[in-house]
């Protein structure tokens, strides 16, 4: 189909236009033609399918041989073509918002061997938009915010809304804006959607009223009457600026506070309020006038925004009772676009001081004191002082913790605060000493305080000099005279203040005068150097010197100290060769080695010998059970056979007497016992003499007599009681001494009621009972 020989034909079957003509009146035919769209209107209503056009080629000669053939996008679905006339149809309603335009290719075939006529041609046909969508906005809510008293016509914020309509066809997707709820606070650009203020200043204050609603329109058709619309929220809010100052909540505030408050202590809180919010309501307070300026302090808590009241100074309740203070309280960040730097408030304070029973005072935070080493046992090294600070004034008395001077060297008077010294001071031993005072009211002694005594020992020359280590040195046999062999130095425990000035001789009583001299360098040291030439190792191989050390101060004290000189074969450079072994110990004896050698030795055998008789002298036991694990298989042997009841000299035989029978007289073993303690005891039951116990009885009562006469004796509580099974036991005591039944005397016929186990007892015994 030759697309410069397309036969358009726009047709309808009895639809309208959108004018409302009848279609089958503008029925037009044109050859020739550059055409290559059909238009067709979207969401179409009917029943039947929509007309689009007739597509007509010059090789239809309307005899039947040729066929139309569609293909592109929506061929065979959304678009149809009648193959024979060319009519082209919609098979449905489309929607312009979802694809506005379909392309499509048409072509002329034959009928018969379906080979094409004419090259395919393409074509468009595009969708005729109506005002079927409603305005969009982008947001459903806009939140927006402007300060608070902002001028007329002030920007707030600006909302934006979209037509899917076409906006190149007629006015379906031109909007207009309108405000319907908001009024008379804000208005809307109808072209823009900007949102600005409408009232002034003075209307639009956040302390009044903070948030807004303002309800947004947008229209179709720019806003004319049957336009499609859309609305939206925007919440506004208006931002705080500081146009109020601060206020007190009220004019005069009292607080009270005892006197013994630390410094830095809360005294109280005072409150202002300011309608701003966040940093517009921040607040400083001051203290600005008022008889307490430099004992009070103000500051601002920032969570709170409250002003402490803070104490600076100590308070005294005898000096000043009470207080009074001017605050006054602004703006940090003032705003002078709506306050005046002048916007502030003033309140008044009064504080109360309250009295309260303080401890004693100290005239001074601590006591440093000076004593000489040497002072004597009951001299005052200094006082210290303290008063009760209360209008009372109470008497207050002195005491030293011994915590800090436990080897109680110093002592206080409790009635006046003097120091004196109890035991003797030495400097060389301590220094310094540091102690505690304590002071404590009479009439409350719980009320205490106490002071540092840092007490200083000033040094006294009552030490002398000595040589600072032991000196032994050698002296060639070949020195000549004036050779120094030896340099001494000394030390002092004193400490002058001038320092050390040793000074060094010679002891006048030394044998070696004319071996050796000593002479003094003058810095605290001196050298020791030989008088003659030649000293003979074999004539004397050692020399003793005895120097003489003092100082220079008053008292001058001094020592003597020695040194040892050996006589030593040298070589030419002066170099020790060999000494004598009597030089090495005739002055020092042996060696310390030597000795430590010896001392160990020694030691080693007194132990050993004392081990060896410990262990002689013990004796061996061998255990009476072996093994543990099985006690039956062992014999155990005592090598003792006793006597039995007989056998009166082997123990004491009074422990075996009845227990009942003795608790009845006990005595004391100490003491001799009266006559009159002595009644006959009372039998339990009739006792029947016999002939056999006698000499036993005998026994006893003489036995009895001696300990009750003897003073030396155990008391009666250390007897131990034997042979007794308790007073439950049938059978008694297993001893003949306090059996006094015999056997005709037992009633056998409770063993018939104990059972089956005891019968065949029941019967030999009762059989017998029987019989007789």
């Amino acid at each position: 189909m030759n697309v410069g020989r397309q036969l358009y034909r726009y047709q309808s079957l009895g639809h309208k236009t959108c004018s409302g003509i009848d279609k089958d009146l503008l029925r037009r035919s044109k050859r020739g033609w550059m055409w290559r769209q059909f238009f067709l209107q979207e969401e179409y209503t009917g029943t039947e399918h929509q007309y689009i056009g007739k597509l007509h080629s010059d090789m239809d000669r309307g005899d039947g041989t040729v066929m139309y053939v569609l293909a592109g996008e929506g061929a065979g679905t959304i678009f149809v073509i009648d193959s024979n006339s060319g009519d082209l149809h919609a098979t449905r309603s489309l929607d312009r918002e979802e694809k506005p335009f379909y392309t499509l290719r048409a072509q002329v075939v034959n009928k018969k061997n379906g080979l094409p006529l004419e090259p395919e041609t393409e074509f468009t046909v595009k969708l005729h938009d109506i005002n079927d969508n409603e305005p969009k906005f982008d947001k459903e809510v806009y939140t927006a915010s402007v300060p608070e008293r902002s001028h007329i016509g002030t920007y707030v914020t600006q909302v934006t809304a979209h037509d899917a309509d076409d906006e190149m066809f007629g006015y379906s997707a031109k909007l207009a804006y309108s405000i319907s709820q908001g009024h008379p606070y804000f208005s809307v650009e109808p072209n823009t959607g900007i949102i600005r203020t409408a009232l002034g200043p003075s209307d639009m204050d956040r302390e009044q009223r903070e948030h807004y609603q303002v309800v947004i329109e947008a229209k179709d058709m720019a806003g004319q009457r049957g336009g499609l619309t859309g609305t939206t929220t925007v919440n506004i809010s208006l931002t705080d600026v500081n146009d109020n100052p601060p206020r007190f909540t009220q004019s005069i505030y009292q607080f009270s506070v005892p006197e013994i408050t630390k410094v830095g202590s809360l005294v109280g809180r005072i409150r202002a309020v300011d309608a701003d919010v966040g940093r517009n309501a921040e607040m400083d307070y001051t203290v600005v006038n008022g008889d307490g300026l430099d004992v009070f302090d103000i500051s601002t808590d920032r969570n709170t925004q409250e002003g402490i009241l803070s104490l600076k100074k100590p308070l005294d309740y005898e000096k000043k009772k009470s207080y009074m203070l001017q605050i006054q309280v602004q703006n940090t960040h003032p705003d002078t676009q709506f306050l005046s730097m002048d916007a502030k408030d003033i309140a008044n304070i009064r504080v109360s001081v309250e009295d309260v029973d303080e401890p004693p005072q100290f005239e001074k935070i601590n006591y440093i004191l000076e004593v000489k080493e040497d002072a004597a046992v009951g001299t005052v090294i200094g006082s210290v002082s303290a008063v009760d600070p209360d209008i009372l004034r109470s008497p207050v008395k002195y005491s030293i913790d011994r915590h800090t001077d436990v080897d109680r060297i110093f002592g206080v008077y409790a009635g006046n605060g003097s120091i004196f010294l109890q035991r003797p001071l030495d400097r060389e031993e301590f220094a310094w000493h540091n102690i505690s005072v304590i002071a404590t009211e009479f009439n409350n002694p719980e009320q205490t305080s106490r002071v540092p005594v840092y007490i200083r020992v000033l040094d006294v020359n009552d030490n002398p000099p000595m040589l600072a280590s032991f000196y032994e040195t050698f002296v060639c046999e070949n020195a000549k005279a004036g050779q120094k062999i030896q340099t001494i130095s000394a030390v002092d425990p004193d400490d002058p203040v001038g320092g050390h000035r040793f000074l060094f001789s010679l002891a006048p009583e030394s044998s070696v005068r004319a071996n050796f001299s000593v002479r003094d360098n003058g810095d605290n040291t001196a050298g020791i150097f030989t008088r003659r030439t030649g000293f003979g190792r074999m004539h004397k191989s050692t020399h003793l010197v005895a120097v003489v050390i003092s100082d220079g101060h008053i008292p001058m004290q001094s020592s003597t100290g020695t040194l040892t000189i050996r006589v030593c074969t040298c070589d030419r450079d002066g170099n020790m060769e060999m000494c004598n072994a009597e030089a090495l110990s005739s002055t020092t004896g042996l060696s310390t080695g030597a000795l430590v050698a010896i001392l160990l030795c020694i030691l080693i055998l007194l132990l050993i010998v004392v081990l060896f008789a410990a262990l002689k002298r013990q004796k061996k036991k061998e255990p009476l059970i072996i093994s543990k694990e099985d006690v039956r298989d062992n014999v155990v042997s005592y090598n003792d056979e006793g006597g039995g009841e007989e056998d009166t000299q082997a123990f004491d035989i009074g422990a075996l007497r009845h227990p009942e029978v003795m608790e009845e007289s006990k005595l004391r073993r100490d003491i001799l016992p009266p006559e009159s303690l002595y009644p006959p005891p009372p039998l339990r039951r009739t006792m029947v003499p016999s002939r056999g116990n006698a000499d036993v009885r005998d026994f006893i009562n003489q036995r009895v007599q001696e300990n009750d006469g003897n003073p030396t004796a155990p008391p009666y509580d250390s007897l131990a009681t034997y042979a007794y099974e308790g007073n439950g036991s049938v059978a008694e005591s297993l001893s003949s001494l306090g059996s006094v039944s015999s056997e005709g005397e037992q009633d056998y016929n409770y063993l018939s009621e104990w059972g089956p186990r005891f019968r065949k007892l029941a019967d030999m015994y009762g059989g017998e009972d029987m019989a007789e």
